[in-house]
């Protein structure tokens, strides 16, 4: 049977970006869907992109970075707007999206606007402005998420909102209650305390962003603590009331926080429910998402998934790279893998990132190391930029003394961690960051600060159990 595409891509996201250019790049040809006129998805339009650009515009008029230079009450505006945070943000969106759908237009990918949904297998009804139906040898579902909303909970757009409609406030809160101390929920708790909003974050764990170093994370709710920002951890929210002054949080032990605000960041939801994925022999989970193999191929061969969609590790960066993977094999490549050190970058106030293992793991699988620490407040460069905070810590094997983890927090750590991940990946060791001359003043000194200070405990030991022999 002939089809009209050779691959349809159901979303543009940024899973669905790349696999529709990858196809296309081989000469194949390719269709994408999306409901909106605006590409890009959720990461362009409510997610990565504005909330990352909203950091920004909160770090530069707050003057956060050189209070430790300027005292306390530098600002370089004294009252902060929503128009003013917002206004960067839909120029760096629009710019985005029109890079995108460049991209689509030079490589030749007809781009398709509506509400996609499978009629069989092959087929996808698209229902836009007009409603007509498409084939593809292959299909590629990339439709993302949204925010999961409790139904115990009344959102009004205004004073009760979720990841999504913070975007929208008309002002920025005095008071606010985040419920969810997960990525998306710090993140935010962290932007709005910058701008002086008093924040309460919620949650029902015993801690916040337990998948990171513990040691790394007890920094930031330390810094999160001096902005203000209040912790109830071990809470379940019971109910929240909206009040003419604002909204009151009432949580299951009884407790009561009043709050102009609550924002909900209880997870995401895979956007799945309007695909009609039975017509397709395809189901989702009860959140929505899609179950795929080594190849992010589901259970029907020729519909593959890629994105938040399929789960962890739900980023932008690994996105790209299942999108790219998966149509050049479904389009009969025999592309790689996706390499196993994947950097985590939290986009928090100050930012974390991390690749490779934590102490926490390492002890749990009885790999001996050692940790070496650099703190910003030692370097030039973390004088100058006003960042006294800032830490980055290698985790170094004992024995060969192979780099085994890099997390870093402070100024540019979502930039920096990408030196550790090189070493590693080229099975670098400890040794190599000692020998190695970094330019001066930089940040980037740091590895060799903590290189330094693994290799004097490593040479320690290594007195010690020459002794003991």
């Amino acid at each position: 049977m002939k089809y009209e595409y050779d691959l349809l891509v159901i979303g543009s996201g940024p899973g669905g970006h790349r696999a529709a250019i990858a196809a296309a790049k081989l000469g194949r040809s390719v269709a994408i869907v999306d409901r909106k006129q605006m590409m890009g998805g959720v990461c362009i339009n409510t997610g990565t992109i504005p909330s990352k650009t909203l950091r920004e515009a909160v770090l530069y008029l707050t003057g956060m970075h050189q209070r430790d230079l300027y005292g306390a009450s530098y600002r370089v505006k004294d009252e902060i707007t929503i128009a003013d945070l917002t206004a960067r943000t839909q120029h760096v969106i629009g710019r985005e999206t029109q890079i995108i759908r460049n991209q689509l237009l030079r490589n030749h990918v007809a781009v398709l606007v509506g509400d996609a949904s499978f009629v069989d297998p092959h087929t996808v009804r698209i229902e836009g402005l007009d409603r007509h139906t498409v084939t593809a040898a292959k299909v590629v579902l990339a439709p993302g998420t949204q925010p999961a909303r409790p139904d115990n909970v009344e959102f009004d757009n205004e004073n009760v909102v979720d990841s999504d409609g913070i975007l929208d406030l008309q002002r920025v809160p005095g008071t606010m209650v985040v419920v969810g101390a997960g990525v998306i929920g710090i993140e935010y708790a962290s932007m709005f305390a910058a701008l002086g909003t008093r924040v309460t974050v919620v949650d029902a764990r015993p801690s916040m962003l337990d998948f990171c170093d513990a040691e790394i994370v007890e920094s930031l709710r330390f810094h999160l603590r001096d902005l203000a920002v209040t912790f109830r951890f071990g809470e379940t929210v019971e109910r929240v009331e909206r009040s003419p002054h604002g909204t009151v949080t009432t949580l299951r032990s009884g407790k009561r926080i009043p709050a102009e605000t609550v924002m909900y960041s209880a997870g995401r939801q895979g956007a799945t429910a309007d695909l009609a994925l039975p017509n397709a022999g395809l189901e989702a989970d009860k959140r929505g998402r899609i179950t795929v193999d080594e190849h992010f191929r589901t259970s029907q061969p020729h519909i593959y998934a890629v994105g938040d969609v399929i789960g962890f590790p739900a980023l932008a960066a690994t996105s790209m790279e299942q999108g790219r993977l998966a149509a050049m094999h479904a389009m009969g490549e025999k592309p790689g893998a996706i390499t196993p050190l994947q950097p985590i970058g939290i986009y928090t106030i100050p930012e974390i990132s991390y690749v490779g293992k934590s102490e926490d793991e390492l002890t749990g699988e009885s790999i001996p190391y050692e940790t070496g620490l650099s703190r910003y407040r030692e370097l030039a460069r973390g004088q100058i930029v006003g960042d006294s905070y800032g830490m980055l810590k290698l985790l170094v094997h004992s024995v060969d003394r192979t780099l085994l983890g890099v997390h870093v927090f402070g100024t540019g750590a979502t930039d920096l961690v990408h030196i550790g991940q090189a070493v590693m990946g080229c099975g670098g060791t400890v040794d190599y960051l000692v020998d190695t001359v970094f330019n001066y003043p930089t940040l980037s000194e740091a590895y060799k600060v903590a290189a330094l200070d693994a290799t004097n405990k490593l040479r320690a030991l290594s007195r010690f159990q020459e002794i003991a022999v």
